[in-house]
């Protein structure tokens, strides 16, 4: 099973993530940008887990495509919902 790729941050919600910048994921794949992701310490405020680097994708060549993203926002400002 893939990534989602997800491309935007839960927190900020402002910043774009194309599936070639770096951000960070949690192994339930919630996404944070970088500056995110290092002001909440490395920490999923969702679940708790650690927030390591998020692989890279490319475009697929065939035909330009690519796959589609799903936009979650679960972050709720002082901890968990």
């Amino acid at each position: 099973m893939a990534l989602e790729m997800r491309d935007v941050c839960e927190r900020c919600e402002t910043a774009k993530l194309p599936w070639d910048a770096a951000a960070r994921i949690c192994s339930y794949e919630c996404t944070f940008c970088v500056p995110c992701g290092e002001a909440m310490g490395e920490v999923c405020p969702n679940c708790g887990g650690e927030l390591v680097a998020r692989p890279t994708r490319a475009p697929q060549q065939a035909g330009g495509a690519v796959h589609g993203v799903c936009r979650v926002l679960r972050y709720v400002a002082g901890g968990m919902p």
